[in-house]
């Protein structure tokens, strides 16, 4: 019997192999230096958000900006002046306007907007403090 038929096919399946192994072996190192770059990238990502986290707490706090109402600057001004918290009505009358149910509830309204956008606190129901 002649086996040399069945070593050339052999051979020839050899051959495909190891190309496909080279190949393989190509396609691997490139993977590899992708993923070198990948992880080199994500790296100095890690690295730029600590780096933005800590400069971030140095940063003044920029307040929001105001509602277009000349109430508001001055309301802002009556609590810079106090340490403990304020009523509408204390607010009222540090504004100089009349001690009107209108008036007060328009200051109340005008407080809890500062509230809302993280200006003032409400202590307690009724009762407003500068935000820490």
């Amino acid at each position: 019997m002649n086996i040399q038929p069945l070593l050339d096919a052999l051979g020839i399946q050899e051959d495909v192999a190891r190309a496909m192994a080279d190949e393989l072996r190509t396609q691997l190192d490139k993977l590899q230096a992708r993923l070198r770059e990948a992880e080199t990238h994500l790296e100095h990502l890690a690295i730029t958000r600590k780096t933005v986290t800590a400069l971030a707490d140095r940063l003044p706090a920029v307040p929001p900006d105001l509602p277009e109402h000349p109430d508001y600057p001055r309301i802002l001004s009556v609590f810079n002046d106090v340490t403990g918290p304020l009523r509408a009505r204390d607010v009222c009358e540090a504004l100089a306007h009349e001690l009107l149910p209108k008036n007060i509830e328009g200051t109340r309204s005008k407080l809890k907007r500062l509230v809302k956008l993280g200006i003032l606190t409400e202590a307690d129901a009724g009762s407003f403090t500068r935000k820490q």
